[in-house]
């Protein structure tokens, strides 16, 4: 018997398409309700119409080739122009749309290792970055095999600057810093780090993936957020991410250079190809339209001063989970955060962070944990401004439940989470990981919640096993075939 669905012999009616459709979201997050706290940034249904029309005058439409859709290459301009304008750039500043985040930390790295190889001859290339650097620096780093120098923080949670300065040699291609990092949602000291580049002439990125368009609108708001965009001498990049606090629909970020000598490396070029001159402007060949046209119309739709609203009711919510985060004596805000990231971690030792993340996903919130140090995680949206104090009340229930059934931190995802944190030998655990991961995408391959605490089977009733879980299971029985 085949393990592949084979494709229908018949084309299946519309609306059996739409409806399964429908019905494959049915155990997917419930975003629309404010209890999810990351990967998705939702308004209200009229802003998402706006946005498939959009999406969907261009969806036929290809990036590939500027020169053939001038529609999409006035749409990047565009969008470019309103970006480095928020970001306080020159009348210099350019980029290109890519297709997330991701794509934007890549380009920089690539742009930045060709360029030093071109005028410096770096044939060993490394970047230094911090610890709470996104993951995406991490595969960016593997990808073009340029090294990681890691930077690490201070008590603060921000990088140590003194360290930074002995990091840096003659194969450093690039500096890194965030606006804000995403773990603690802490901005990066980014004036003295460009201070730090200019006297070494390394080129700063700023990693605004997240910050990039809601820090502007803070600031023009009144919030006091320190310098860390193009008014910092030393920062030659930045991306920022117009489908996260941008809200556009997804598959659009943007990265920014100061000028176009810059921008130059980041381009790919082969004039030999038997289908002609071929160039590209960023990683992606078909870029898709609709992400143009959705993040346009975005901008459009807000302007300014629909950016400044957003940004102060999120910066509400943020205000009142902080103050509610300090009226819990249990818990404590980790580093600075100055944005709409936070987390925050346990400092009873009675009260498991993770025990405490376990019971709020029972009461339906989906939260993120991080590691290193251990705690727990929310990107605030404006959205979340109409749940906060049924959050709040559920965080206090949460809090003293785990306090009193001190148990609770050797169940469920508590228990692997810990035992996580304290594996050895993470090159055996990156293996294991991969060997897990791989299997979802091979033939007839099944599914795996990547979630970990909220589908871990604790009560019996047969839920799958989480990533998470699955190499807690495989560590313990290792441990005890060698015990």
């Amino acid at each position: 018997m085949s393990i592949h669905k084979s494709m229908p012999d018949n084309g299946v009616k519309r609306d059996e398409i739409l409806s399964q459709l429908d019905s494959f979201k049915e155990q997917d997050p419930n975003y629309k309700s404010g209890k999810l706290w990351s990967l998705v940034y939702y308004i209200d249904e009229a802003h998402q119409e706006l946005l498939k029309d959009a999406y969907f005058k261009y969806s036929s439409e290809n990036g590939l080739n500027p020169t053939a859709f001038k529609s999409l290459k006035k749409l990047e301009n565009e969008v470019i122009s309103a970006t480095a304008d928020i970001l306080n750039g020159t009348d210099e500043v350019c980029g290109v749309v890519t297709s997330g985040g991701t794509e934007s930390c890549l380009m920089a790295v690539k742009t930045y290792r060709d360029m030093a190889r071109e005028k410096r001859r770096v044939k060993k290339p490394e970047m230094i970055i911090p610890e709470t650097a996104h993951v995406a620096w991490y595969k960016a780093s593997e990808y073009f095999n340029v090294k990681i120098r890691m930077v690490p923080l201070k008590e603060d949670l921000t990088p140590d600057l003194g360290k930074l300065k002995k990091m840096i040699n003659r194969n450093t291609v690039m500096i890194l810093g965030s606006a804000p990092e995403y773990p603690h949602g802490t901005i990066d000291p980014i004036e003295a780090m460009g201070e730090i580049a200019l006297q070494h002439n390394i080129p700063l990125h700023v990693d605004a993936c997240v910050g990039g368009f809601i820090l502007p609108f803070m600031e023009m708001n009144g919030e006091n957020i320190p310098p860390w965009d193009y008014r910092v001498a030393g920062v030659t990049s930045i991306s920022a991410d117009i489908h996260k606090y941008g809200y556009a629909a997804k598959g659009a970020s943007t990265i920014t250079y100061r000028n176009l000598e810059y921008l130059k490396y980041q381009m790919f070029v082969q004039p030999n190809w038997s289908g002609g001159v071929f160039a590209s402007s960023a990683l992606l060949g078909t870029r898709p339209g609709g992400a143009y046209a959705g993040a346009w119309a975005a901008l459009q739709y807000f302007g300014k001063e629909g950016y400044k609203k957003l940004a102060d009711e999120t910066l509400q919510a943020v205000n009142r989970i902080k103050a509610g985060i300090a009226g819990i004596p249990e818990l404590e805000i980790m580093g600075k955060p100055q944005g709409p990231l936070l987390a925050y971690k346990s400092i009873d030792p009675e009260v498991n962070i993770f025990a405490v993340g376990d019971q709020m996903n029972a009461k339906g919130w989906q939260v993120n944990k991080n590691q290193k140090p251990n705690g727990l995680h929310a990107m605030v949206t404006a959205q979340h401004l109409a749940v906060i104090d049924e959050y709040l009340a559920d965080l206090k229930d949460a809090v003293a439940t785990v306090k009193a059934n001190p148990e609770l931190a050797n169940q469920g995802g508590a228990a692997t989470y810990g035992m996580m944190a304290h594996i050895p030998l993470r090159g055996m655990v990156k293996k294991k990981v991969l060997e897990i991961y791989s299997a979802m995408y091979k033939a007839g391959g099944g599914q795996l919640d990547l979630s970990a605490a909220a589908d871990v089977d604790t009560d019996g009733q047969g839920e799958k096993p989480s990533l998470v879980d699955k190499i807690a299971t495989w560590y313990v029985n290792r441990a005890s075939k060698k015990s």
